[in-house]
């Protein structure tokens, strides 16, 4: 049976970020740090891209559930991505039908469920009650792995992670996803800004389908999840990095990432169901 979904207050946020990269030869960048479903949301969005200080033609496309990614076709130079987004109302419900249910139970690049379905079935063979599960895959992962910045590698899985026993929150996000599909609860990993997250970053957290609808689960328990925007969502890190470059060589300089809540940040228990919102 669907449990009432939670009940709670718009939420005014605002985020932002600033990208310099340096592009070594001519590349075509991919970039997603926008918001997702900005309409909905009714966000007031501002984005400037410019390299040497010259305004650099750029193209949108739409990506999986409402994503956002940007194609650039960058120079040689100096290359500055700036982005601003206020947000005042709430997302829509994610929702799926049965072939999106069935992609993220397969196991993917990051996330090897194949090779951890005995490790799950092993340790959550006595719970049934599909919220339980979550909470408790996420109880587990959360306290059985130990959260240090740069102890992972860009092609570190789900496995890499358990048997090194630490990792980042992508790393966090992939042994729950894992364990879940393993457990034959669809998963997917989706990038978020994290208002609340200490240092600021971009932050990847697990969304998992029960009940008819997804709920988010992050074991790192570093921000509030009603206080999560969407950015991008797919099966792994591979579908939901900020920037992929294909063609010549560039070099991120800087980053700047921030997100805030008008007012406090919503308290958070991992026992509730939560949807991004």
């Amino acid at each position: 049976m669907r449990p009432p979904p939670r009940q709670t207050e718009p939420m005014d946020r605002t985020v932002a970020v600033a990208l310099d990269i340096k592009v070594d030869s001519a590349s075509r960048l991919a970039v997603q740090i926008a918001v997702a479903n900005p309409s909905a949301l009714a966000a007031r969005e501002s984005v400037t891209i410019t390299i040497e200080g010259r305004p650099v033609d750029w193209t949108e496309l739409e990506g999986p559930h409402g994503g956002r990614l940007w194609l650039i076709d960058a120079e040689a130079g100096s290359l500055r991505i700036d982005y601003l987004a206020e947000l005042t109302g709430p997302a829509p419900t994610a929702i799926a039908d049965v072939s999106e249910e069935l992609v993220y139970l397969r196991p993917s690049r990051y996330c090897e469920s194949d090779r951890l379905s005995g490790f799950a079935l092993r340790h959550f063979h006595d719970i049934s009650e599909p919220r339980d599960i979550l909470a408790a895959v996420s109880s587990w992962v959360g306290t059985q792995l130990e959260y240090v910045s740069g102890s992972s590698g860009p092609t570190d899985g789900a496995v890499d992670t358990l048997l090194a026993g630490r990792g980042v929150c992508r790393d966090f996000a992939h042994l729950a996803i894992a364990l879940l599909r393993a457990m034959e609860i669809p998963a997917r990993l989706v990038a978020v800004f994290a208002p609340g997250l200490d240092p600021m970053d971009f932050h990847a957290v697990a969304e998992a389908f029960i009940y008819g609808a997804w709920y988010i689960i992050d074991p790192t328990l570093l921000a509030p999840r009603e206080s999560l925007v969407r950015i991008a969502t797919g099966r792994d890190a591979a579908d939901t990095a900020f920037i992929s470059n294909y063609g010549g060589a560039v070099t991120l300089d800087d980053m700047s990432v921030t997100a805030t809540v008008a007012g406090m940040l919503p308290a958070d228990d991992i026992r509730e169901l939560v949807q991004l919102r």
